[in-house]
Order: structure tokens, then sequence, then C-alpha cells
């Protein structure tokens, strides 16, 4: 029996089906550059609209513009004090019970 002819043949199987994955792999990865590109292009476009939205309104209305920052700004700040992990209040001015202190 040929052992190397068999082994000869099976090495180039594998390369065969290597070589058909990588190239199905590396289309698919080519595609998906692409739109992930695509995406990019669209999302800095998208962003570059919004603020040149903002900045119209705002010189438009500067009052308004004052007011949806003045409110936003209160919002975070409920937030921010509601969040009970960054909060220290009630430890600092709690005293320590001695009502027992005195008891010997």
């Amino acid at each position: 029996m040929d052992t190397n002819g068999t082994k000869d043949g099976a090495n180039d199987a594998t390369n065969k089906v290597v070589g058909v994955v990588d190239n199905a792999l590396g289309e698919a990865s080519n595609a998906v550059a692409g739109q992930v590109n695509d995406l990019s292009v669209k999302a800095q476009q998208l962003y570059a609209d919004a603020t040149t939205l903002v900045r119209d309104r705002t010189v438009e209305r500067p009052l308004a513009a004052l007011g949806v920052a003045l409110l936003t700004g209160f919002l975070v700040g409920v937030i921010w004090s509601g969040s009970g992990g960054t909060s220290k209040r009630g430890t600092a001015t709690r005293r320590p019970d001695r009502s027992h202190a005195n008891s010997y």
C-alpha cells in the first residue's frame, strides 16, 4: 500500500478545504468591513446634521436653549442625588449610641 500517495492526497484535500474556507471568510470579512464603513459614514453625517440643527436652533431661540440646558442640568442633579451609592449624607452626622456607656 502506498502511504505516501495517500498522505499527499489527504494533504492536498486539506489544503483545498482550508483555501475555500479562507476565501469564504475573506469575502465575508470584506463585506462586513464595507458595511461598517458605510454605517460609520452615515453616523458621521447624522452627527454633523444634528450639530448644525442644534446650532441653528440655539441662534434662533437662545432663551429656549437656555431653558433646555437648565432643565437638563436639573434632571441630571436629581438623578445624581437620588443614586444611593454616591450620597454620603447621614453617615457623617450620625452619633454613636452611648446610652449604656455609664452602666457599670
